[in-house]
């Protein structure tokens, strides 16, 4: 599993579509297809190959060029493609129940594929023409980009490209190019009212695959001069998240095969697409799927989202009405202990409950590790005139000069609202990072027995911003009269 990333069973499975190779007296057939798949997953250099499998360089280029061609025409067609599986196949076997109550229907149900380009990198090139359409201007440095198509359970279906990486590759015109150009028969494996869900990066394509009769589904962009989306906006782009995450999860699943990973040789450029797509037949044959879901509990989640979706903020509606944001001088600090004794305990399958996920979450201990004061509290803001009401400052992870007030609603046994100035801390369908964090720290983390805060790198590290004084003022002043 270290080395092939896969088991000596499944190995032995791969070898059963291997039988044309024809063993050496340098390499057997086992070997040869080992070293290929060694070379994928540790990114090893063939220098290095040729050490451990005690092979020459030479034999090993020969032995990875044989192994990639085999493999090629005899185990990836069986699984990966639009023409390995049916359209009817996903939806009954890899389309989570969540996908399904979310964005499709019960009566006929749709299929429902996720969609987004991945990046791998490639040296940078002598020919001009070349570095300059395969440079992306969005990661600064020379690329290709794979288009990845799976379904909403994690199962990869297709995967298009590589594609250059310019402005006239972007995500949008890739996968126009792909409609159009019928990839893999794709036009007729799509049929009309099937779903996209997608990122902001395809906004182009949206007006393209309406004509198609195709539903896409992505985060609204904020618009111009707003700071914050409605509420509305942020519950639609949460729906969308909700379902959207499994394609960030596989191209991590990916990348775990560190030739990916790695910056790759030029010369090695026409089979990065044989190499992808060898590795996503791996990931389809013999790993799990990345989330199928539960009947019940999905269905359940779903309509509450779908519930929740269609609701007012009404603690925002309350902040603004209000002008709580302004009234700085009614708003008091004072110790956690004191002010929030009557704040509801809250388990963790309740904090799952409220975020609606588990990412938020998975924050709030780096939020909270920052927030903690020198006491071991958070800074807490209440009003005597608003006693369900308390108020917090939150530093943003991301840029030093911002912060965001956040208020949280709450009565002796539950937390009834929230609300937050970032850009998505409208919503209702779960909670921002920033809510979530309080909420962490106020139900469930300050009734442990302690916090393991998140380990502070920079203390083993020199900071030229800090300049320490030689001498204080006294020792200064001593010296000057005695001179």
């Amino acid at each position: 599993m270290t080395l092939t990333g896969i088991s000596k069973e499944n190995f032995d499975d791969v070898i059963s579509h291997c039988q044309s190779i024809r063993s050496t007296k340098n390499r057997s057939l086992r070997t040869c297809i080992a070293l290929l798949l060694v070379k994928l997953r540790t990114g090893l250099s063939n220098q290095m190959l040729s050490t451990l499998f005690n092979i020459e360089k030479s034999g090993v280029r020969r032995a990875l060029r044989t192994a990639r061609k085999e493999l090629t025409e005899t185990f990836t067609p069986n699984y990966v493609g639009f023409g390995h599986l049916s359209r009817r196949d996903v939806i009954e076997n890899h389309t989570r129940p969540l996908a399904q109550e979310i964005f499709g229907s019960i009566v006929e149900k749709p299929a429902i594929l996720v969609v987004d380009g991945t990046y791998i990198y490639i040296q940078k090139s002598s020919n001009f023409k070349f570095q300059r359409r395969s440079f992306s201007q969005h990661k600064n440095r020379p690329l290709v980009k794979p288009m990845v198509i799976v379904s909403t359970t994690g199962y990869i279906v297709s995967v298009l490209g590589p594609y250059l990486a310019d402005l006239k590759n972007n995500d949008a015109n890739i996968l126009k190019h792909s409609i159009k150009t019928n990839v893999e028969d794709i036009q007729d494996w799509l049929q009309q009212d099937d779903i996209l869900v997608v990122d902001r990066g395809f906004r182009d394509s949206i007006d393209f695959l309406d004509s198609l009769g195709i539903k896409a589904h992505m985060p609204a962009f904020l618009p111009k001069g707003h700071k914050q989306h409605t509420v509305d906006e942020a519950n639609s782009a949460r729906l969308v998240t909700k379902i959207r995450w499994i394609v960030e999860s596989v191209n991590g699943r990916l990348k775990q095969w560190r030739y990916l990973q790695n910056v790759v040789p030029n010369t090695q450029i026409p089979y990065i697409g044989e190499y992808v797509c060898l590795i996503v037949a791996l990931c389809n044959k013999y790993r799990r799927p990345l989330n199928q879901g539960n009947q019940d509990s999905d269905q359940i989640l779903g309509a509450k989202m779908k519930y929740l979706a269609s609701q007012r903020n009404m603690l925002q509606e309350r902040v603004e009405s209000e002008a709580l944001h302004r009234r700085i001088s009614s708003w008091k600090a004072l110790d956690a202990e004191d002010c929030v004794v009557e704040f509801p305990r809250l388990s963790p399958d309740e904090l799952r409950n409220l975020t609606v996920g588990i990412y938020q979450l998975k924050l709030a201990r780096s939020y909270t590790t920052e927030h903690l004061s020198e006491d071991g509290d958070y800074s807490i803001m209440v009003n005597s005139e608003i006693p369900d009401v308390l108020r917090v400052r939150i530093q943003s992870r991301h840029i030093s000069s911002k912060q965001y007030l956040l208020w949280i609603q709450y009565s002796s046994g539950s937390v009834t609202g929230w609300y937050c100035q970032c850009r998505a801390g409208a919503r209702v369908v779960g909670a921002c990072a920033h809510v979530a964090s309080v909420l962490w720290y106020l139900g469930y983390g300050r009734h442990t027995e302690s916090i393991t805060g998140v380990q502070n790198w920079a203390n083993y590290l020199e900071d030229a911003a800090v300049i320490p004084e030689l001498m204080d003022e006294s020792e200064s002043e001593d010296s000057a009269t005695e001179e």
